[in-house]
């Protein structure tokens, strides 16, 4: 028992000691602590007082350089200022001088006056002198000769214009004379050099466009499922489409040069890419109708610019281009209008007329054939109107509107134009009058049907035997297109002559679409 109470005493005593050390320990160390941060926080006093006198040294530098800086400001600004002032002084004193001998001149230009006044005076004196002493003179001449001053002056005058009128009428007779035994002589000149110096090829324009194709297999493309493709095309270019046993071609036909060119170029397009179908078609025509204007427009300026024309306003530029798909009477109107132009220049050179003027006219005097919406005007009076609208001058207005003798000729460049365009259109070959009324007929017939209400496009087909309507489906439903189709076929029937029968097709189309965003 004694020795367990030994045991528990003894280690009470350890623990107590280990206790007694571990707090004698922590104590020194942290005296240890506290004195190691006063010691830091005496360094970082130091350190902090060195840096702010060092700051402060550094602001005062700064200041004094500022200072020095403000100062040679202030010195070159005050050098500145008195130079500007002692300019100024200068100034003043020069125009103090150019004052003074601006009164000193001004003094002596009204002396200069005061003795111009006095030479007039005595000049008037003398012009009323001299008055007085012609008067007296012309008095004394009528006493002598018995007449009044304005009796002899007009019987002189008499005289001499009675020698002039006899001496001036054996002159133009001898001049007529000669005239007329040379004039007809140099005309035929002129005429034949012109006729040599403008040789160019005829153009005789078609109804039909021959389309190349690779092979026969693209027909059956071409022409789709139960035909759906080639209805399409047509419907959409108002061109009919001929495809028969011909190898590796197939025929447009339409009297619409333009159309056809539209539908040589969409198909090509669609050949070329592959897909054809409906939608493709109508989607590549609109392309191809936009592609084809910039081309007539394009045309169009590089016309002008062949034949140095200059000025022309857009709009007739762009009539130019569409000469290009016109024809007169089976000739291509554009190469007709540039060899009217090019032989009007040629006879203006040779009888010394403005070149300028004479081809701007021989260039613009079928522009009445072009426009679509055709009144019932004269193709002249029309392209005369269509000039004097686009601001041409008045001797090119006479000499469009007189080539056919609708007005009458006002200006030498008139009936240069009418001789031109006569020599354009009587070569051999060079015009089929048969095309011409074949053409009309075509367009009056086109026409005829779009005067109704609802009516979209209206296109001629199988040479005239066939007139297809495409009508507008919100305006006109299907009793309606029977009705207008048997309405257009009695009009045509009253109003028109043509051979055979011609067969009106109304054609009505519902679409309707959407778009999922």
């Amino acid at each position: 028992m004694n020795l367990i109470l030994a045991i528990i005493i003894i280690g009470v005593a350890l623990i107590g000691g280990v206790v007694a050390g571990f707090v004698l320990a922590n104590s020194r160390l942290n005296k240890s602590a506290v004195m190691q941060k006063d010691n830091l926080v005496k360094e970082a006093e130091v350190k902090n007082e060195a840096i702010k006198q060092e700051k402060i040294l550094q602001a005062k530098e700064k200041f004094l350089q500022l200072k020095s800086e403000h100062d040679k400001s202030i010195a070159q600004k005050n050098n500145e200022i008195v130079k500007n002032e002692q300019r100024i002084k200068q100034k003043d004193q020069e125009l103090a001088k150019k004052l003074e001998d601006t009164q000193r001149k001004l003094q002596e230009v009204d002396g200069v006056k005061q003795q111009l006044a006095q030479q007039l005076e005595i000049a008037a004196k003398k012009q009323e002198d001299l008055e007085k002493v012609h008067k007296r003179h012309i008095e004394q001449l009528e006493v002598i000769s018995g007449l009044k001053a304005d009796d002899a002056k007009a019987q002189l005058v008499e005289t001499v214009k009675a020698e002039a009128k006899t001496e001036a009428m054996s002159f133009i007779k001898d001049i007529m004379d000669e005239a007329k035994l040379t004039a007809n002589k140099e005309a035929k000149k002129i005429v034949i050099q012109s006729i040599q110096r403008v040789a160019t090829e005829q153009a005789i324009e078609n109804s039909v466009t021959v389309f190349n194709i690779e092979n026969d297999e693209v027909k059956g493309r071409i022409i789709g499922r139960e035909g759906r493709n080639i209805r399409a095309f047509e419907a959409a270019t108002g061109v009919e489409v001929i495809v028969d046993d011909t190898p590796e071609a197939i025929i447009f036909s339409c009297f619409d040069p333009i159309r056809r060119e539209i539908a040589r170029l969409a198909l090509h397009m669609l050949v070329t890419d592959g897909r054809i179908h409906p939608a493709r078609i109508e989607e590549v025509v609109e392309k191809v109708k936009k592609q084809l204007e910039e081309e007539i427009i394009e045309t169009g300026k590089r016309t002008c610019i062949d034949l140095g024309i200059h000025g022309l306003h857009p709009e007739l530029i762009r009539m130019v281009g569409r000469m290009k798909y016109r024809s007169s009477y089976g000739q291509n109107l554009l190469q007709h209008s540039r060899e009217v132009a090019n032989l009007c220049a040629i006879m203006a050179a040779e009888l010394g007329l403005n070149v300028k003027v004479a081809k701007r006219a021989g260039l613009l005097h079928d522009i009445g054939k072009v426009p679509d919406d055709e009144p019932e005007l004269p193709h002249a009076i029309l392209g005369m109107k269509l000039a004097e609208k686009y601001k041409e001058k008045p001797e090119v207005c006479n000499a469009i509107g007189a080539h056919h003798d609708e007005i009458e000729m006002t200006s030498m460049i008139s009936p240069i134009i009418q001789v031109c365009d006569a020599i354009s259109g009587a070569r051999p070959g060079a015009r089929r009058e048969v095309a011409e009324q074949y053409m009309k007929r075509l367009k009056d017939l086109e026409s005829l049907a779009l005067s109704y209400s609802g009516v979209e496009k209206t296109y001629a087909i199988q040479a005239g035997r066939e007139l297809r309507v495409i009508v507008s489906s919100d305006k006109v439903n299907d009793q309606s297109a029977e009705q207008l189709a048997f309405d257009i076929s009695q009009k045509i029937q009253t109003e028109m002559t043509y051979p055979g029968q011609i067969k009106v097709t109304v054609i009505r189309v519902t679409r309707s679409t959407g778009y999922a965003k």
